[in-house]
């Protein structure tokens, strides 16, 4: 029996977590599920192009692995772009990493995880916040 997978580290929950093509009804597409981690894999490479080395530091895990999770979550996105397919990022073995945030209106600072939808100050409820790490 494999052993289950190590908790990997995510910076942030992604904002979005279903794309389909424009124009088409979704029970007639086929469903790619792609983990949380694989979308933090893409979006600390491909986005932030960070090295793997230091991606693979950021979520806690060999780089090995790191390379295993972006080379599945790649050849998701290729199925989906190519085939037409409707994307769902789910699930996964994962725990968000806690940032100290700064409110960029009334200066309050606090320590969460981050969501670029639902992160808002405590102190003034707006959205416009920054990571001060």
């Amino acid at each position: 029996m494999p052993r289950p997978p190590k908790c990997r580290r995510v910076g942030q929950f992604p904002s979005f977590t279903c794309f389909k093509p424009a124009g088409s009804q979704s029970s007639d597409l086929e469903d790619v599920v792609m983990s949380v981690e694989e979308i933090e894999a893409i979006r600390l490479r491909d986005l932030l192009e960070l090295e793997h080395e230091e991606c693979a530091e950021k979520m806690l895990i060999s780089r090995p692995t790191f390379h295993r999770i972006l080379a599945s979550a790649r050849k998701k996105i290729a199925f989906v772009l190519i085939n037409g397919a409707t994307l769902r990022i789910v699930g996964g073995s994962f725990e968000l990493a806690q940032h100290k945030l700064e409110c960029r209106r009334c200066g309050f600072r606090w320590e969460g995880t981050v969501c670029c939808r639902r992160t808002v100050c405590p102190a003034c409820a707006q959205k416009d916040w920054q990571i001060t790490e």
